[in-house]
């Protein structure tokens, strides 16, 4: 009970501080969100900042988060429930791992909020949707051609533009419907002899008259070379526009940050909220300073360059977008997201009130196929999850569990078989064929498998970042725990599903559906 008190006071401590109308000021601890939330795009709307990022094929889609000062995020809503864009984005005939919704653009104007993003994968198209109230629903405006990485932008002549790929511009109607028939197209400058490897994320602002493009730059065949971000700056939109390096710095010991945006406080400063690489819990954003030269150049990070981290302080409580569920909602928590699409009559909040009931929908024989997957990200630099999970519903061959998820992710499966619960703890790594990016294999290397007396199970997984590891434990009655199988190594790998690990609760049916799991609760721990 003490445990439940304080959990409850530090979220309402934690969500009274996201509505206080404050700026982004004063000490704090990079990264400002230890957890996976890459490709930010974020505006300010008086007192408050809205921020999306990408979460590719998880749904719903496009997380909205809300702050007042930009160190404490809140998830408010999600701009898409699905994608319906072919059997892939249902786990049918392919998967869209890593692909789907990339890198959004918000921009809010004359009383309404767009979200602009491009589906990666075919068919390949952009979406467009607005909304007057950015925690509420969202709706689709149009599905413009794709371009990677946009920037939308609104210019103070009424003129729309799309920031996209390697410096182009690309004029939009007015309304977003759709590119504009001979409105501007053109490819702003080319690179330049020190810019041959990755040069894209746009992110546009607009100051004193001046157009500034922000970009992440990466070359891998320079020894050294660490990612950074880059400004492009013009006094025309079309050009002619020159270039400075405007981040390039190591932070603690994972490389360089880039890619990201700046933002106005309400004040009159700029801060940037810059992501980076960091292992297994994926890509993290980091908050600076912008500091405008005296000639005119968004500066990033502190008086030296550096990123700057108080380390005397404890990391920036993620709480408003990571956390515990007992499932006792009529709706599910805006902490969760589907692995693909969900099979919408295979999971029910009411059919057992205060439980999640799981059900199987179709037969597969491995868990990075299986519909209605639920997930939530993993933080740093410690954290572990608990699902309670009762099992009477079962039938010969279901396979239900907690896993640390990714491409290669450690699992705790709780089979049924022959009349019989056993418990398996596995390495699961899963192996890609193209070009429909599907499932080819799994490779399973088994740690340890043991019975289950009951039909009420505890399992946990507890992530250190600090090494990259999982380990693994189940409980039989929520108290007495006992640890099982091996730790296994967290991997980010871009080539497969391109996101920080996360934790997952699964069932599936391997031989015939019709059974189903209760979820009791998930306890979330940092």
């Amino acid at each position: 009970m003490r445990n439940a008190c304080l959990k409850l006071f530090i979220r309402l401590t934690v969500l009274w501080l996201c509505l206080l109308p404050t700026r982004a000021a004063g000490q704090y601890r990079n990264p400002i969100i230890y957890a996976d939330v890459p490709d930010m795009s974020v505006c300010r709307v008086g007192d408050y900042y809205y921020m999306v990022s990408t979460t590719m094929h998880l749904m719903p889609g496009a997380p909205v988060m809300r702050s007042s000062d930009m160190q404490h995020w809140e998830t408010i809503s999600y701009v898409f429930q699905r994608i319906d864009d072919g059997p892939r984005y249902d786990l049918l005939d392919g998967t869209v791992y890593g692909q789907g919704q990339w890198a959004s653009s918000i921009r809010y104007h004359d009383g309404r909020f767009y979200v602009w993003f491009t589906a990666n994968g075919a068919p390949g198209r952009g979406f467009v949707y607005t909304a007057t109230d950015p925690a509420g629903e969202w709706t689709l405006l149009s599905r413009p051609p794709h371009m990677h990485d946009g920037s939308l932008f609104f210019d103070d002549d009424g003129r729309v533009y799309l920031f996209h790929g390697t410096g182009h511009l690309t004029e939009l109607r007015p309304d977003l419907s759709d590119i504009l028939p001979g409105g501007t197209d053109c490819q702003l400058f080319e690179r330049d002899a020190d810019e041959q490897g990755l040069l894209e994320g746009s992110s546009v602002v607009k100051k004193d008259g001046r157009y500034y493009l922000l970009m992440i730059s990466m070359d891998w065949s320079i020894p050294g070379r660490l990612r950074r971000e880059v400004c492009y700056r013009a006094d025309q939109i079309t050009g002619p526009y020159e270039k400075r390096v405007i981040l390039e710095t190591e932070f603690e010991g994972y490389g360089g940050v880039g890619q990201g945006c700046i933002v106005d406080v309400k004040d009159g400063e700029w801060y940037g909220l810059i992501f980076q690489d960091r292992g297994g819990v994926g890509r993290v954003p980091c908050l600076m300073p912008c500091t405008w030269t005296e000639d005119g150049w968004p500066m990033l990070g502190d008086e030296n360059g550096n990123i700057p981290t108080d380390t005397s302080l404890p990391y920036t409580a993620i709480d408003g977008i990571c956390g515990s569920d007992d499932f006792s909602s009529p709706r599910l928590s805006l902490y969760w997201q589907w692995n693909h699409n969900p099979a919408c009559s295979a999971w029910s909040l009411s059919e057992r009130p205060g439980f999640l009931r799981l059900k199987s929908s179709r037969v597969v024989d491995n868990l990075f196929i299986a519909p209605n997957t639920l997930t939530q990200r993993m933080s740093g630099p410690k954290c572990s999850g608990s699902v309670c999970l009762h099992l009477e519903g079962m039938r010969d061959g279901d396979r239900t569990g907690l896993a640390a998820f990714n491409g290669d992710s450690g699992v705790l499966t709780v089979e049924k078989d022959g009349g019989s619960l056993y418990l398996v703890m596995s390495e699961q790594k899963s192996k890609f064929k193209e070009p429909e990016h599907a499932i080819a294999a799994v490779e399973t290397r088994e740690f340890a498998k043991v019975s289950l007396p009951t039909d009420v199970v505890w399992l946990r997984v507890e992530g250190d970042f600090t090494c990259d590891i999982a380990t693994f434990a189940y409980s039989t009655d929520g108290t007495e725990w006992k640890h099982i199988g091996s730790a296994v190594p967290m991997k980010y790998d871009y080539t497969r599903m391109f996101m920080g690990s996360r934790f997952a609760i699964f069932y599936y049916a391997t031989k015939a559906t019709g059974g189903h799991v209760d979820v009791d609760s998930f306890e979330y721990s940092y």
